[in-house]
């Protein structure tokens, strides 16, 4: 399909900028849906050879979906709330008529998905089109968004860092402008990380919020599956179009959710607190001062403390060990040299932990839990760090955090585990600080507030100091 120049400018304009304005101008018969696809798929050939963010383009079916939704609107037909706008998502999500890989070489022998997974048809439905699989950490057990079978997925700040795990591929797309929305998977920080790393907002639900259906699992007691987009509002309005039932997840729980779009700039202050202690220890500058920026912002000045994070954190450590492994086992007895050697590694020690320890793991849990809420019947909203420092170098096997140095693998996730651990829901938000590298803060909620969340990370972009910056490819 051919565009003339003004009608190219135009489409490359709203590629770029905000999923809802997009889709308004879809709607509104300005530009095509089959024109972005095709601005996309261009943006993507020029980019993503540099970014390395997709695993798999959907070109054909994405010119389907296209075609279909011009087709609608010349018939006078309505479109959806994101008509036309791209997206793509983790390659552990099913997508049909692609072998479901999750970041792996065994999985590629699977045969293709039959369908797609409950998310996608979700974005479909709501007349987004998807443009293809992204790249992830081998098996969603990664924080760095390196895949010694794929490649590295590289930071659209900084291509020689980090774009953060096990999400990366969808941190890089989305942070570096080749799709407007991206679906990831957050177990112990994957959609948070990422988020940091590349510059944008990430939201991670409440555990149970949204299905997981035709989903590859990693720990299926501690897994989340949510958004990425540039824009607080682009955001809510795909985690509003991910709502519903599901009776193919029966992990979903029967809670009910209103949209929440339309209560972002509802009228009503918000109760903020900072979370010291753990949260308060071992970062850079660069992330403390992102956590004050914020605290100014949302005018929380109090600081609280959990008690016991650093066991929680342990204790998360234990069920993702013993869980992965037991997914595993056979996998790991049948094709051992298939794997990513650092994951099998740490899948096998987790096939040796005693019950014991995973029996106590799950009772501080549940009291840790507890603990977490007592903090929330005072506040809505509790501000952390998201990652300890901004994107390491690719490669980069240690780091310095409060005087020492430590691994970078187990270490990134150092403030997102323990709020994975007991399934709260948070809006990762960038901070850019006029820094050639972001970082992010979390935005932590109640259970079932992810309302909470998503309204404290708009006040923040009104204020000017939540932004997706620019990045540099």
């Amino acid at each position: 399909m051919s565009l003339t120049e003004v009608d190219t400018d135009r489409v490359i304009e709203l590629l770029g900028g905000s999923a809802l304005d997009l889709a308004a101008a879809v709607r509104a018969g300005e530009v095509s849906a089959r024109a972005v696809v095709e601005a996309a798929l261009a943006r993507i050939a020029v980019v993503d050879p540099v970014l390395n963010a997709f695993t798999d383009v959907t070109a054909a079916r994405a010119r389907a979906e296209a075609d279909a939704i011009d087709a609608r609107r010349a018939a006078g037909k309505p479109l959806g709330p994101l008509a036309g706008v791209p997206f793509a998502v983790k390659n552990l999500f099913d997508l049909k008529g692609l072998p479901t890989r999750a970041g792996s070489k065994i999985n590629r022998d699977r045969p293709p998905a039959p369908r797609d997974a409950t998310l996608v048809e979700r974005l479909n439905a709501a007349d987004a089109v998807c443009l293809g699989g992204l790249n992830m950490g081998e098996y969603a057990y990664d924080f760095t968004g390196e895949n010694v079978h794929d490649g590295i997925s590289r930071n659209p700040h900084a291509i020689g860092h980090m774009a953060g795990g096990s999400s990366g591929g969808s941190g890089a797309a989305v942070g570096g402008k080749l799709v407007p929305l991206a679906l990831g998977s957050d177990t112990n920080g994957s959609i948070r990380v990422p988020s940091s790393f590349c510059g944008i907002f990430g939201l991670k639900p409440t555990y149970g919020r949204l299905s997981r259906a035709r989903s590859f699992p990693f720990v299926a007691s501690l897994d989340h599956l949510g958004p990425f987009a540039r824009t607080v509002g682009d955001l809510a309005a795909s985690y509003d179009a991910l709502l519903g039932p599901d009776a193919d997840d029966p992990a979903l729980a029967d809670m009910p959710a209103e949209p929440v779009l339309e209560r972002l700039d509802a009228p009503g202050d918000l109760k903020v607190a900072v979370l010291g202690g753990w949260f308060a220890r071992q970062g850079s500058l660069q992330t403390y001062a992102a956590v004050a920026a914020a605290a100014r912002a949302l005018g929380a000045k109090r600081s609280v403390e959990l008690p016991e994070v650093e066991r929680a954190r342990a204790a998360a450590y234990l069920i993702t060990m013993a869980e992965g492994a037991a997914l595993h086992l056979d996998r790991m007895r049948t094709r051992p040299g298939d794997f990513d050697p650092a994951v099998r590694e740490r899948l096998l020690a987790g096939a040796v932990l005693p019950a014991a320890w995973i029996a106590r793991a799950q009772i501080l849990r549940r009291w840790f839990r507890e603990r977490a809420l007592e903090l929330f019947a005072e506040y809505d909203v509790l501000i952390a760090p998201a990652s300890p420092v901004p994107a390491p170098k690719s490669g980069q096997v240690t780091f310095v955090l409060d005087g020492r140095e430590m691994l970078v693998r187990p270490n990134i996730g150092i403030y997102t585990q323990p709020i994975s651990f007991i399934g709260l829901p948070v809006v990762a938000a960038p901070i850019p600080l006029n820094e050639r590298l972001p970082v992010a803060v979390q935005l932590i909620a109640a259970p079932w507030r992810e309302d909470a969340a998503l309204k404290a990370a708009r006040v923040l972009e009104r204020a000017g100091v939540a932004v997706a910056p620019e990045p540099a490819v």
